[in-house]
């Protein structure tokens, strides 16, 4: 096509990329559809638990969820913003000093206490499954005794 000033105009380039994307999108699906199942019943097998060690039992632990990264990523979140709210709070003290000693003191401890209850939910998680685990090696321990 022609634009007004008689120049040729082609494709652009966002057209091209998403034209040529379409299939790779749909390979990469199917990809990753095959690789899961195949990851699943392979490598997470529950047979290959205990069987791994230094780099392969940390990928098998953090596969299975046994490891959970959202600790970390919460800590680093709780801190954030706790400094960016201990910090915002001195934009406040031009306005008002009670305004400032209330984002001060009431952002952060609002801020803990949200922290807080999210860190609850993750301890009942992980404590959860600490007590399946046991009840899990006492019931192997109660089988064993049966049969001999």
């Amino acid at each position: 096509m022609y634009s007004t000033y008689g120049y040729p105009t082609s494709r652009s380039s966002a057209s091209a990329f998403s034209g040529m994307s379409n299939g790779w999108t749909i390979a990469a699906a199917i990809l990753a559809v095959i690789g899961g199942i195949v990851l699943y019943f392979t490598f997470l097998s529950k047979k290959n638990e205990g069987k791994f060690t230094g780099f392969t039992a940390w990928l098998y632990d953090f596969l299975t969820f046994k490891k959970m990264v959202i600790e970390h990523i919460l800590k680093i979140i709780y801190l954030v913003l706790a400094i960016f709210i201990t910090l915002w709070s001195f934009n406040v003290i031009s306005v008002h000093f009670g305004y400032f000693l209330l984002v001060l003191v009431g952002g952060n401890l609002l801020l803990r206490v949200t922290y807080e209850l999210t860190l609850v939910i993750l301890i009942v998680c992980r404590n959860t499954t600490e007590i399946n685990k046991k009840l899990d090696k006492k019931e192997l321990v109660d089988k064993k005794e049966e049969n001999q």
